[in-house]
């Protein structure tokens, strides 16, 4: 008889096509098992007219599916890296991370639209891309004598349609969620992509993490499709999030990459009234990460 292994997903487009790759993954690895997605609606799907850091933060995307877990109703759940809290609720843990998809995030104007504008008003709900934009405004929209950000909040297709309703001149989303739900190539939109040292990513952007279990059948399972540097590169950022006391309340950009053997970090955070960005690179140890999280970490305080 063969495994059943229940996975819980939100509802969303990008939600479900994250989920749907994770249990592929796991049935190449695992060719006897089965999968059945478990569709949740959590308190961030539901509450749209507020930013998250207004009603609970990254927790209110994630706090569903712990519950679940703890019941015994699901084996797994998938979420977005930088969705998940800080601490993850007692008996849990992070049992797979997945490869990185793009971690650059993208300005998507209406194909056309005027460039020349002096007042530019910007879609985000979030603290650090409303920080980027407005420190590096004249790199996001060159040209631009002001700009403003305005509250955007809903899944990809929904941001996207309020773009066309006119309701912002442009708007800022995750490359990697658009490129996963193909939308890339959309000839209703310009596409800007913005370069990761400078317009720093979230902690965990484009990465995939599946929840599970401590000790659980399911979370073995996972091992077979742990990615070795997306964990090392979430675990750094996660380690400096966690040093900042860091929620979606606080602007803070945290991201790192391999290359050439070495870790690479950027960051920048806005404690007080001061922008604060670090850039530092150390070897792949885990002592050596453990250090440069603590750099980092004081850094950016």
């Amino acid at each position: 008889m063969s495994d059943i292994i229940r996975i819980g997903t939100r509802k969303s487009a990008l939600a479900l096509i994250q989920t749907h790759l994770i249990a592929d993954e796991l049935k190449r690895a695992w060719p006897g098992i089965e999968v059945e997605l478990v569709t949740k609606e959590t308190m961030g799907d539901k509450i749209l007219d507020k930013p998250l850091q207004e009603f609970g933060g990254k927790g209110v995307f994630v706090s569903e599916f712990e519950q679940a877990m703890k019941e015994g109703a699901i084996d797994l759940a998938v979420h977005s890296a930088k969705d998940l809290p800080m601490d993850l609720d007692k008996g849990l843990m992070i049992a797979a991370v997945s490869g990185r998809g793009d971690p650059r995030d993208v300005l998507v104007t209406m194909k056309g639209a005027p460039r020349d504008r002096q007042h530019i008003v910007i879609g985000t709900s979030s603290p650090r891309r409303q920080l980027e934009a407005a420190e590096y405004r004249e790199q996001l929209w060159p040209g631009a004598g002001s700009l403003t950000c305005a509250i955007l909040r809903g899944n990809v297709h929904t941001r996207l349609r309020k773009l066309e309703e006119g309701l912002y001149d442009g708007i800022i989303l995750a490359a990697a969620g658009l490129e996963r739900l193909d939308l890339m190539e959309n000839p209703s939109y310009d596409y800007k992509y913005l370069d990761p040292q400078v317009f720093i990513p979230a902690g965990g952007q484009g990465i995939m993490a599946v929840e599970a279990r401590e000790g659980s059948h399911a979370a073995k399972l996972c091992q077979a499709i742990d990615n070795r540097e997306g964990r090392l590169c979430l675990c750094l950022e996660r380690m400096v999030l966690k040093l900042l006391d860091a929620g979606c309340h606080e602007p803070i950009g945290i991201y790192s990459q391999i290359s050439d053997g070495r870790m690479k970090v950027w960051g920048i955070s806005r404690p007080g009234n001061v922008t604060r960005r670090i850039s530092l690179e150390g070897e792949v140890t885990a002592q050596e990460l453990e250090m440069l999280a603590q750099q980092a970490g004081r850094g950016l305080m």
